[in-house]
């Protein structure tokens, strides 16, 4: 009996898991450390966010451990060993590439991700939260990653606002 009460209440959450609408947007406000999963202008989720070390202002090159800002889209994911999961940013566009020419910049940077914290002993997952502490990277705690990556798919647009 138990059995078929389990299965009942699972194949009636089924609509209910299928009805999540789809998620067109991720807005990244640097200045109050939110991530919003947006669908149809509506705010489904919000998380609390860590940013690169240098916060303020736009990245422009490489090593200058600040977070873009501007319109990019999720690439491609990864599992990662150092940082949980990933979703990569096609950071940097055209408009990056753009500007680091024009200001004599050879490279603008990359491999700009949204992620996790680390899985390390030394420093535990609660040492990060709060701290800006990637290296121009937006990361989230592991379980609020785990929840982002299930919800949001590639190619999916991401504002960074500053």
């Amino acid at each position: 009996m138990k059995l078929l009460s389990l299965l009942l209440c699972c194949l009636l959450s089924l609509p209910v898991l299928a009805a999540q609408p789809p998620i067109d947007r991720v807005l990244v406000k640097k200045s109050e450390r939110r991530l919003q999963i947006i669908s149809n202008g509506d705010v489904l989720h919000e998380y609390r966010i860590s940013l690169g070390r240098q916060p303020v202002g736009h990245k422009r090159q490489q090593g200058d451990q600040r977070t873009p800002e501007g319109i990019y889209s999720i690439d491609w994911r990864q599992e990662s060993a150092q940082y949980n999961l990933s979703l990569h940013l096609d950071y940097p566009n055209l408009k990056d590439r753009q500007a680091a020419f024009e200001d004599g910049i050879d490279d603008p940077g990359g491999m700009i991700m949204i992620h996790g914290t680390p899985i390390d002993e030394e420093y535990p997952e609660w040492y990060f939260k709060g701290l800006d502490w990637t290296n121009g990277c937006i990361a989230l705690g592991n379980a609020e990653m785990r929840e982002l990556w299930e919800l949001v798919p590639d190619g999916t647009l991401v504002e960074i606002q500053p």
